[in-house]
């Protein structure tokens, strides 16, 4: 089980290595293991949600605890990139019918494993891209 400091110190380091100037912050109420948010240029995470995915994802993708925390931290620096990039304007959601929402709201899902993508390393690709099936599971299981 990795403790707050351990899951700061890998956000951290990676931020660092990446020259990405993000916060993050601890969140014991998000209902994610993490989470970006554009407005604040913030990524919060839930140790406990964090530690619960990895134990999710874990036995099909064999990684240590601190590359799965990386994976999963990839996939919300995708994010960070997607809106950089593309720059979404989020309150049109609301004006826009479920269907329409539904088709934004994929396509910047799919942007932010793609662009995240371009951050993992090497050797953790093929595990970024299991993790990206198993996450797809996982959701049509909610």
């Amino acid at each position: 089980m990795l403790y707050i400091r351990d899951i700061e110190k890998i956000i951290e380091n990676t931020l660092q290595e990446h020259k990405l100037n993000i916060d993050y912050e601890i969140n014991n109420n998000l209902l994610a293991p993490m989470s970006f948010n554009v407005s604040t240029n913030t990524i919060k995470f839930n140790y406990l949600q964090v530690n619960g995915y990895i134990a999710n994802i874990n036995f099909k993708i064999k990684e240590t605890d601190e590359d799965c925390v990386k994976i999963i931290l990839y996939r919300q620096l995708g994010y960070y990139l997607a809106f950089k990039k593309n720059n979404h304007d989020l309150r049109i959601l609301k004006y826009f019918e479920d269907e329409k929402k539904a088709e934004i709201l994929t396509r910047i899902e799919t942007n932010a494993w793609e662009y995240g993508r371009t951050l993992v390393p090497e050797k953790l690709v093929n595990s970024y891209d299991k993790v990206r099936e198993i996450d797809k599971m996982l959701l049509k299981s909610y």
